[in-house]
C-alpha cells in the first residue's frame, strides 16, 4: 500500500491548526476571567462585587461580595496576555474582606449589614415606603466601610410589575445551556470558538424565554428566575452568557454557596439548593403561579414534583428538557407526570424548545408570535448544527 507523500504534511498542518486554535481559545479564556479583574485598572485594593436583587413591593434581597486583591506589578502595565495572566493570578490571590459593614439605601428605605468570613453578604430589606409603581428596575445604594477603605457603588434591583400573571423559574445547567459536568471544556471552546450566540445555548432557548417574559399580551416582564449549581465565582460568566444570547435576564441568577468548612467539607446538594430557592420563591411572590424548566439529566423532574405536590394549586407546568436517549430515564418522568395528573400541572418531557412552546402558547403563557420565533430559531439553529 503507498502512503500519499504529502500526508506528514497534512497532519502537520492539521497539528498547527489544532494548536493554533487552543492558544486562541486559552487566551480567550483568560481574558474571560480577568474581565472583572481589570476594572480597577491594576490598583487594586478593596474591591465591592454587588450582585442583582430582586424582591417585592414589601421586601428585597441584595447580595455581594467585598474582596481585597493585590495591585499589578508595574512591568505588567502593558495590555497583552502577559497583563490578562497577571490579572488572573490576581483574582486566584484575592481574598474575602471579613467584618465590613454595607449600608444600603433603596428609595427612602436604608438598612446596614455585615460580610461574612469570605467576604460574602446579604442584605433582607424590609421596603418601609413605596417604590415608584410604573418602574420594575429601582437603583439600591451601597456604602461599604471596611478598616481600610469606604467605597460607593450601586446595584440594580429587580421588584415585578402589579401586572404580574406568572413566574417562570429555570435550571441553568444543560436546560438553557450545554453545561454537562464532563463537558465543561466543551461547552468554553463552544462559547469562543464556535459563534457562541448560536452554539452555546440551546436550538431556540433564546426566543422560549422572550416570549414567556413578554407573554401573550406581549408586555408583561415577566420575573425570570435561574438556578444553578454552579458556585457565585462564575457570575460574571452567566451575565455575559445571558447578555450574548439575548436572554431575558429577568435579573436572578440563584448560585450555591461553595464554602466549604471542617462541619460541611463539601458543597450543598444542587437539588436541595433547587428546592430551596423555588420554596422561598413561592413565598415571596405569594398567589402567583409558576412555570418550572428544568433538563432530564439530574434530579429537576423530581425535584419539581416533589413542589407540586407540597404546592398543588402554585405550579401550572413543568418543562423537562430531554438531553440523553434514556428509555428507562423517560420511563420514570413519565411515571411522575402521572403523580401528578390530579392537580392543575402538567409535566412536559420535550426534545426541543418547540414543543415546550406548542404547550405554552395552548395554555396561552405565550403569544402566536412567540411560538412562530421559537419554532423558526429552533429549526434555523438545527439546521446549522
Amino acid at each position: 500500500m503507498t502512503r500519499d507523500a504529502s500526508t506528514p504534511h497534512r497532519d502537520g498542518s492539521k497539528r498547527q491548526m489544532f494548536f493554533g486554535k487552543l492558544i486562541h481559545f486559552s487566551k480567550k479564556l483568560v481574558r474571560l476571567f480577568t474581565r472583572p479583574m481589570r476594572r480597577d485598572k491594576g490598583k487594586g485594593g478593596v474591591i465591592v462585587h454587588p450582585y442583582r436583587g430582586y424582591g417585592s413591593q414589601k421586601e428585597a434581597f441584595i447580595m455581594g461580595r467585598v474582596f481585597r486583591q493585590p495591585r499589578r506589578l508595574a512591568r505588567w502595565e502593558q495590555a497583552g496576555i502577559m497583563q490578562d495572566l497577571a490579572d488572573l493570578a490576581r483574582r486566584l490571590v484575592r481574598h474575602g474582606v471579613a467584618d465590613a459593614r454595607i449600608d444600603i439605601r433603596l428609595g427612602a428605605t436604608r438598612t446596614s449589614v455585615t460580610t461574612d468570613r469570605d467576604g460574602y453578604f446579604h442584605a433582607h430589606i424590609e421596603i418601609t415606603h413605596t417604590l415608584p409603581a410604573e418602574a420594575i428596575w429601582h437603583t439600591a445604594k451601597l456604602e461599604v466601610v471596611s478598616e481600610d477603605d469606604a467605597i460607593s457603588t450601586e446595584t440594580e434591583v429587580y421588584i415585578p410589575p402589579a401586572s404580574t400573571d406568572l413566574i417562570v423559574i429555570s435550571d441553568i445547567d444543560d436546560t438553557v445551556m450545554y453545561t454537562g459536568v464532563a463537558n465543561k471544556l466543551k461547552m468554553f471552546y463552544r462559547l469562543f470558538m464556535e459563534k457562541a450566540d448560536e452554539r452555546t445555548a440551546f436550538p431556540g432557548v433564546a426566543a422560549l424565554y422572550r416570549a414567556l417574559y413578554e407573554g401573550a399580551e406581549g408586555n408583561r416582564q415577566r420575573p425570570m428566575l435561574y438556578v444553578s449549581r454552579g458556585p457565585w465565582s462564575i457570575y460574571e460568566v452567566l451575565e455575559m452568557f445571558f447578555n450574548m444570547n439575548r436572554i431575558p435576564v429577568g435579573p436572578i441568577l440563584f448560585l450555591r454557596e461553595w464554602g466549604m468548612t471542617l462541619k460541611r467539607p463539601w458543597p450543598r446538594k444542587a437539588e436541595d439548593h433547587k428546592s430551596d430557592v423555588i420554596q422561598s420563591m413561592l413565598s415571596l411572590y405569594e398567589g402567583l403561579p409558576f412555570v418550572l424548566i428544568g433538563d432530564s439529566g439530574q434530579h429537576d423532574p423530581e425535584v419539581y414534583t416533589e413542589i407540586v405536590k407540597a404546592y398543588p394549586d402554585r405550579v401550572r407546568a413543568i418543562y423537562i428538557r430531554k438531553v440523553d436517549d434514556d428509555d428507562e430515564r423517560d420511563a420514570a418522568i413519565d411515571a411522575l407526570a402521572k403523580e401528578i395528573g390530579d392537580s392543575d400541572c402538567e409535566l412536559i418531557l420535550a426534545s426541543d424548545s418547540a414543543i415546550m412552546a406548542e404547550h405554552a402558547l395552548s395554555r396561552g403563557f405565550i403569544s402566536q408570535e412567540g411560538f412562530d420565533a421559537v419554532r423558526d430559531d429552533t429549526r434555523a439553529q438545527q439546521q446549522r448544527e
